[in-house]
């Protein structure tokens, strides 16, 4: 008989939360870069290259919140990976802002939250997968 060890309530959570997360990422940059209506109206003067690297981010984060719900150790790199990128965007955000690009104050909201809830997922995901690793064995 085998025997699936319980899943934690905080791999429960940060698996859905990251899914969650990808899919409402793609619903709303989906509608600012494919559909010419209400909500590209509403993102006003938004920077493409946040905008785009975002909505492609969404496939990473629902495949990441997969990987973190099935305990594997690479969603863990993967969400590392995530907020890494997403720091350097952020980055790269302020450098256009500097350089005079227009942007919204609501860009910098909503890369301030995507950076610190991909670190947090990172954080829970790497202490969680260091957790369940073998130790390894002195000769």
């Amino acid at each position: 008989m085998t025997t699936h060890p319980q899943r934690s309530l905080w791999n429960w959570l940060i698996s859905l939360l990251a899914i969650g997360f990808g899919l409402l990422t793609l619903r709303e940059g989906g509608a600012v870069l494919f559909v010419d209506g209400a909500a590209r109206q509403a993102a006003g003067h938004y920077v493409p290259f946040v905008l785009w690297f975002n909505f492609l981010a969404g496939f990473a984060y629902i495949v990441a919140g997969v990987g973190l719900w099935m305990r594997r150790r690479w969603a863990a790199w993967l969400a590392i990976v995530i907020t890494v990128a997403t720091a350097l965007v952020f980055l790269a955000f302020g450098v256009h802002v500097a350089l005079g690009g227009a942007w919204e104050r609501r860009t910098v909201v909503a890369m301030t939250l995507r950076t610190l809830v991909w670190a947090g997922i990172a954080a829970i995901a790497w202490r969680r997968s260091a957790a369940n690793a073998p130790v390894a064995r002195e000769h």
